[in-house]
């Protein structure tokens, strides 16, 4: 079976399909707040996903990076939104503090491991 790539330039792939699971490559994005930030790659997260023919509904495992640990309530809050809470229960996940990411503006990094 092979694997599919979605997204793809010489260095990465941002997403990659292997039978049922669906791996993303960390989505980071611009904005003033950590929260703007969120938003923005949610918003990626989904349409890659649309790409791959799956939904948030079925993210299996999320790895969260944050520079600032002072920036998980507010990260947390726009997760929960995005997440929809009421209607589902909320995927495996771990947060974890990082020096930096890429650029020092990113404040956050979200990759996600998703079923089909």
């Amino acid at each position: 079976m092979a694997v599919k790539r979605i997204d793809s330039s010489p260095r990465m792939s941002q997403a990659s399909q292997h039978g049922n699971l669906v791996i993303l490559s960390g989505q980071v994005s611009e904005g003033q707040s950590v929260a703007e930030q969120a938003r923005n790659l949610f918003a990626s997260i989904d349409e890659l996903l649309l790409k791959t023919g799956t939904t948030k509904s079925n993210i299996i495992y999320a790895n969260i990076f944050l520079t600032d640990m002072n920036d998980y309530d507010a990260f947390n809050s726009e997760w929960d939104g995005w997440i929809d809470m009421e209607h589902q229960q909320s995927p495996s996940r771990s947060a974890i503090q990082v020096v930096r990411l890429a650029k020092p503006e990113w404040r956050v990094e979200v990759q996600v491991i998703v079923g089909l």
